[in-house]
């Protein structure tokens, strides 16, 4: 019973709330800024590129179908 209670007062942080081990600097936040940053790395796949590319060369034509409407 003591020895939780001096484990529950070390835990105990700066604002007087116990820590709840979900801190910037534990384990799991390591781990997930790891894995942020391997998916970070990565490159976009080249199909995914071409779609775009042709996503906005469609929007591009619809506009200019637009703008030569209101021109009429």
């Amino acid at each position: 019973m003591k020895d939780n209670l001096v484990t529950q007062q070390r835990m105990r942080t700066q604002t007087g709330r116990a820590d709840d081990g979900l801190g910037p600097n534990t384990d799991i936040g390591s781990r997930l800024r790891a894995l942020y940053g391997a998916v970070q790395d990565e490159g976009v796949p080249d199909q995914l590129l071409d779609l775009l590319e042709k996503l906005d060369s469609a929007e591009d034509a619809q506009k200019a179908k637009n703008t030569s409407r209101d021109g009429e």
